[in-house]
């Protein structure tokens, strides 16, 4: 079993900057290929969203609510996935999740297009959840 172990998470104002870690309890990233990593947030009263992914060949994409903003990246020599969340807004305030579907089952669901958000369901490991609080 893998657990995802977040860290990063806190207060800034807006237009400041945090990053978000997310490591596996055991094994590399790699044991898994192809795989899929990525961030999903929820706000208070609304429904989980994606936010951004990375696939095994390290193709990366966004929502349009975060495009240009955030960026979503894996170290491997860590063995860790990166969010760098840049010029914050107070609507981007939520609880940040680092998810991973480690299946080996085709990861082709692993972008964000026109009518096309992040599926839920493909990503069996979740992070405990870091808060992340932007005021105006």
């Amino acid at each position: 079993q893998v657990q995802l172990e977040e860290s990063g998470g806190g207060s800034v104002q807006a237009g400041g900057s945090l990053r978000l870690s997310c490591t596996p309890s055991r094994y590399h990233w790699n044991t898994y290929n192809p795989y899929c990593l990525g961030w999903f947030r929820q706000a208070p009263g609304k429904e989980r969203e994606g936010v951004a992914a990375i696939d095994s060949d390290g193709s990366a994409t966004y929502a349009d609510s975060v495009k240009g903003r955030f960026t979503i990246f894996e170290d491997g020599a860590k063995n860790t996935l990166y969010l760098e969340m840049n010029n914050l807004e107070p609507e981007d305030t939520a609880i940040y999740y680092c998810v991973a579907d480690l299946s080996l089952s085709s990861t082709d669901y692993c972008f964000f297009g026109a009518g096309h958000p992040l599926p839920i369901d493909p990503f069996a490991y979740w992070g405990q959840g870091t808060q992340v609080t932007v005021s105006s």
